[in-house]
């Protein structure tokens, strides 16, 4: 992999990690058009979403920051019961990555049929959310339980981790703003604990001798990554998930046709 194609592949994998269009379907379709062999982008795959998880942690800083405190009071305050949440929503997502890991991996094959696929169940579900009734109910545990649920579908390259959690959330009468938050904090851990585990099992040793890529490709999704976390608040916000939708529909379509 040349350092261009880590800009690029960088930049795919910073943008959509957070837009509701699937990081995991573009950065295959990315690597399909470059013409990267899967088996040579496994360790690539894994410090661009280290990108994002640190971009998102830059962004949430203040909200992370208030959580940390207030746990180590030990009393059952509003940040225990929210980390409870988001430790039940990783429920299904560690399950997933426990028990079915290499199914998981047989995913990321550059089959674009099968992202194109899923980009259009993305898109179903990004249309729904225009249906959905703007409430101010807050994330229940309930609640956290099925965004997990979404989430460890999302591992399927096409369906969007951010556009199924938050479309579910939505769905679910949460309201707009406390669903973007929880939705981009919910994968802090999952990700921070994929990344060790694929460090403890050496996974990333096999590309050391390339390092320019994957500094540039670490560079480029965190920028990238800062950037579309800010904006996608704001979208969510403003109810504009329908153009994604339209989007999902559009690239899925080609995607199909071409793979």
């Amino acid at each position: 992999m040349t350092w261009l194609e880590a800009l690029i592949l960088g930049v795919i994998q910073g943008l959509t990690e957070f837009l509701p269009v699937s990081s995991s379907g573009h950065l295959e379709i990315g690597k399909a058009l470059l013409g990267i062999a899967p088996e040579q982008s496994l360790t690539f795959t894994v410090v661009v979403h280290g990108a994002t998880v640190l971009s998102t942690i830059i962004v949430f800083r203040r909200d992370i920051g208030k959580i940390f405190l207030e746990l180590f009071e030990f009393k059952w305050n509003d940040s225990a019961k929210y980390v409870t949440k988001i430790i039940i929503s990783m429920i299904p997502i560690g399950i997933v990555g426990v028990f079915f890991k290499e199914e998981v991996e047989s995913f990321f094959t550059g089959n674009l049929i099968l992202v194109g696929s899923m980009l259009l169940v993305t898109a179903l579900l990004l249309t729904f959310t225009y249906f959905a009734k703007n409430r101010e109910k807050n994330v229940s545990y309930l609640d956290s339980l099925v965004i997990g649920i979404a989430q460890a579908m999302a591992v399927i390259p096409g369906i969007s981790r951010s556009g199924s959690t938050i479309a579910t959330g939505l769905l679910l009468g949460n309201k707009r703003e406390n669903v973007a938050r929880f939705s981009f904090l919910m994968v802090l851990i999952p990700i921070i604990g994929a990344n060790l585990k694929d460090l403890a099992d050496g996974t990333m040793q096999a590309e050391q001798a390339s390092l320019t890529p994957l500094i540039v490709g670490f560079i480029a999704a965190f920028l990238s990554g800062w950037m579309a976390c800010k904006w996608m608040i704001n979208i969510v916000k403003k109810g504009k998930l329908i153009y994604f939708a339209a989007y999902c529909f559009l690239v899925g379509l080609i995607a199909i046709i071409f793979g």
